[in-house]
């Protein structure tokens, strides 16, 4: 291979790219989030600096199910999201993100940094709930209801929530194990279109497991729970914290 072709390469292995140049396009993304009090000393322990947690202890808990993903295929995520502030602007920071896919699981860590693991993911309605499942080797981590399409919600108020920054820790050591990339990372969502949009009663259980972080931060009640579905655009992002300098 020539210098040049080495360079145009979209991702790795250089021969066969696991995923192609952004931005990426998301059709009929389709939202379920579970919000919850938890400890607020779990959210601080969690948080990096300088992120600061907010004053309600609430975090999100989340599935989504992408079946039109340009460059990515058709998949299924869940993960936990903390509501924070970066220099006094409100954020989301992304903690923890468990998917079925590599192409998006390789993307996702490599550009912006999002922490994205390999798990068994799934979302779909019976009969007139909404279920979501994670399950890690086999074994259920996690499972979260909300009744269907309970109360409408507004669509641009919902679209505005998903603009909202997302905040990434992104993490790549060197050859040596050594710290290559040590920064924080922002994304905001962009062409957003809000199809649908609804609120209602939902429960979330979660179980244990040592390769999952987010039981360490207890359920101590659930507040409600939404489902929307939307198209959307990802873009690249921007370091906005730099760790080694």
């Amino acid at each position: 291979m020539k210098i040049e072709e080495i360079l145009a390469a979209a991702s790795m292995p250089a021969s066969s790219p696991s995923y192609p140049f952004g931005p990426y396009r998301f059709v009929n993304r389709e939202f379920f989030v579970i919000s919850y009090l938890t400890d607020p000393e779990e959210i601080r322990r969690i948080l990096p600096e300088p992120l600061e947690p907010l004053a309600d202890s609430v975090v999100h808990y989340e599935w989504i199910r992408m079946p039109d993903s340009q460059g990515f295929g058709n998949y299924t995520e869940s993960g936990l999201v903390i509501p924070a502030t970066f220099h006094g602007e409100p954020v989301s920071f992304v903690a923890e993100m468990f998917l079925d896919d590599m192409s998006p699981i390789a993307a996702g860590r490599e550009i912006w940094g999002f922490p994205k693991e390999y798990a068994e993911v799934n979302l779909e309605v019976k009969t007139d709930t909404l279920v979501g499942t994670l399950s890690y080797c086999g074994e259920r981590v996690a499972m979260g209801t909300m009744a269907y399409k309970y109360h409408e919600c507004d669509k641009d108020e919902m679209a505005e929530s998903i603009k909202r920054t997302q905040i990434l820790l992104k993490l790549i050591p060197d050859v040596d194990g050594t710290p290559a990339i040590a920064q924080l990372v922002s994304v905001n969502l962009e062409e957003v279109v809000v199809k649908g949009a609804w609120s209602g009663p939902a429960r979330l259980h979660v179980i244990p497991h040592v390769q999952t972080k987010f039981p360490d931060l207890p359920v101590k009640k659930v507040l409600y729970g939404k489902h929307y579905i939307s198209d959307l655009t990802l873009p690249y992002g921007k370091v906005v914290h730099d760790y080694l300098k």
